[in-house]
């Protein structure tokens, strides 16, 4: 078998041949090894007890290589926490590359390094996957869809229509981080400042709070749109009013600074390693010291309630005191964040 070392991905590694088989075996299948990966069509898997929960994502984020990670962790991270913010703990996950002929071998095995890091972290097997290459020109690189199946934990029932009055809103950190990096990484402003994507898989956080109470009502991870259009998403799934203060919303130094520069909101930039907590004022203050003790949610804190006026609107208490209505979000605000 030759090696695929300083090569680059041809139409014949698409083709279902010899060199399907070399790329499987010495990328995909040398870094996603586990007692769950299947060689056959399908994989065959113990279903959970109870309820399961299953969510597909595609990720096409430009670029492919960012700061705090790469379009493989983003795939990873990006499924487990949309299975998190179900309350399910994940067990399986499934992957579909179409690959760009021409990309560097060398690049896609970082990639696919990368996911196997970010899986193991997480505690997911990958079992089974799909591998196409495109023309030239047909695709940008690479993009990835993953699908993850888990296991919603016994006692727990979270969902954008279940946000109550008087509910405590949490962040798990500082926002903003994802949008603004890759933001950066396009160069297309010139502007230079030290910015991390804040790129990370969540389900350790979420079984850390679930661990904590179950008194639980809304979980939601705020990728595309950020904080805010999750915000107001879930005041019209529940038809209630949503007030925050601006002061608690905890923003990095250089992400508030860039923001400044080009007039953005922070709380419309992308995350992909923070969520959206929503639950009694009673439980309020011991999810966050919870969530301050894990690795990926130590700025975490209360930035808001959920309110009975204008149902379906988001309000800000600004640092001076006074009160205005968060816009709407509208439009492409940052295309192929993630």
């Amino acid at each position: 078998m030759s090696s695929l070392k300083d090569k680059t991905v041809t139409m014949a590694h698409g083709a279902g041949g010899r060199q399907t088989s070399e790329l499987i075996d010495q990328i995909f299948a040398a870094h996603f090894a586990n007692p769950d990966l299947t060689a056959d069509d399908a994989a065959v898997l113990t279903p959970p007890a109870g309820k399961m929960a299953v969510s597909t994502d595609g990720f096409i984020v430009s670029p492919a290589f960012f700061p705090g990670g790469n379009i493989g962790k983003l795939s990873i991270c990006g499924t487990v926490n949309d299975l998190a913010c179900m309350g399910a703990k994940p067990l399986y996950l499934t992957c579909a590359f179409v690959i760009e002929e021409g990309f560097p071998m060398e690049k896609l095995e970082e990639i696919v390094s990368a996911m196997e890091k970010t899986a193991t972290e997480a505690g997911v097997h990958i079992v089974s996957g799909d591998t196409k290459v495109a023309g030239k020109g047909q695709v940008d690189g690479v993009f990835i869809t993953t699908t993850g199946m888990g296991q919603i934990e016994d006692g727990v029932n979270v969902g954008g229509t279940l946000a109550h009055l008087g509910d405590a809103i949490i962040v798990t950190g500082d926002v903003g981080r994802h949008g603004c990096t890759i933001l950066l990484a396009r160069e297309d402003f010139g502007i230079e400042a030290n910015v991390t994507s804040d790129c990370a898989p969540l389900w350790k956080t979420v079984e850390a709070v679930m661990n904590t109470t179950h008194d639980l009502h809304v979980i939601r991870d705020a990728t595309r749109g950020g904080v805010g259009t999750v915000l107001y998403e879930i005041a019209g799934q529940s038809n209630v009013g949503i007030r925050l203060d601006a002061a608690s919303v905890p923003v990095a130094p250089e992400v508030k600074g860039v923001c400044g520069m080009l007039g953005l909101e922070p709380l419309y930039l992308a995350c992909e390693g923070r969520m959206v907590i929503m639950a009694p004022k009673a439980e309020a203050e011991k999810i966050v010291e919870t969530l301050r003790k894990c690795p990926y949610s130590k700025d975490a804190a209360i930035i808001g309630e959920v309110i009975d006026d204008q149902p379906g609107k988001v309000v800000m208490t600004t640092e001076i005191g006074t009160q205005a209505l968060l816009p709407q979000p509208g439009g492409e605000l940052l295309p192929r964040i993630c």
